[in-house]
């Protein structure tokens, strides 16, 4: 068994993808991100679940942010690894399997070149994490490498049309990106996840669910998400002052068309595809 190079080509007439994954690590580094992970819980929770973790397995959470879908594995007895490229965030992650009492290793590194041997593991899991690597292709790939025939990846990935995937569109139209980047959103469809694992696995189960964000109001998610959330934290301090209030209007009217509270407060439906893999 081997391991692989960190180094990968793109092509000429192609974004500068190592440069775009600079910039992304540096917006996920900002805010602190692990306010918002925590919410995001039950998520993990619910892919181990569908993933039917088993004690004893081998479990590889990537992008794993503050690990939340790490210390769902760990308890259920897994020997967890936990791999993301921000230190900061890592580092909450030990704090809340210390906290827990949970033996997990957390290791810095790049989901595009995982530093594991092939068939490392007996399960992969990653949620609304890997979906926002820059090559997916060669994400999918690292993924199915390091997991052994018969086991299982397990993805949760926010879908295009849902609440989340709507927020990207509006960041994107008030910050495009980089030509010929695929929006993260796709990794939350059926046919492209198709296409990514084309010939590495044996059967796929998929179903949408739906997490629901759940704040005082409108202004409160939105203040919460600008103080946190590193993607919306890089653009506000990008934005000037007029084009802050159009995006402010433009994001209270968004979770406006999403709110389903009846109250003063806000209920956000978010949905997203729970897509479990069997390794061929």
């Amino acid at each position: 068994m081997t391991t692989v190079s960190a180094k990968h080509s793109t092509p000429a007439s192609g974004p500068d993808l190592g440069a775009i994954k600079a910039r992304q690590q540096a917006s996920w580094a900002s805010g602190d991100y692990a306010v918002i992970g925590t919410t995001l819980s039950i998520v993990g929770e619910s892919l181990c679940e569908s993933v039917d973790l088993r004690a004893g397995q081998a479990v590889l959470d990537v992008a794993c942010g503050n690990g939340a879908a790490s210390l769902a594995a760990a308890r259920r007895f897994c020997k967890v690894t936990g791999l993301d490229y921000v230190p900061s965030l890592l580092a909450r992650a030990e704090e809340r399997a210390r906290a827990e009492r949970l033996d997990i290793a957390f290791v810095e590194g790049d989901a595009e070149a995982l530093p594991f041997l092939d068939r490392q593991f007996d399960a992969v899991i990653s949620t609304f994490g890997v979906m926002f690597t820059p090559d997916h292709t060669r994400a999918a790939a690292e993924l199915a490498r390091v997991v052994r025939p018969g086991g299982r990846i397990g993805l949760a990935s926010w879908t295009p049309d849902g609440f989340v995937g709507q927020l990207f569109a509006l960041i994107g139209r008030t910050s495009p990106p980089p030509a010929g980047l695929q929006p993260p959103p796709l990794w939350g469809t059926i046919p492209h996840c198709e296409r990514l694992f084309d010939g590495a696995a044996a059967s796929t189960r998929s179903m949408h669910r739906e997490f629901s964000f759940r704040y005082l109001s409108a202004a409160h998610f939105i203040d919460v998400f600008r103080r946190f959330y590193g993607p919306m934290h890089k653009l506000y301090a990008a934005l000037p002052e007029e084009k802050a209030a159009t995006f402010t209007a433009e994001l209270t009217d968004l979770i406006g068309r999403f709110n389903r509270s009846g109250d003063e407060t806000v209920v956000i439906p978010s949905k997203y595809l729970e897509l479990v893999l069997t390794r061929s």
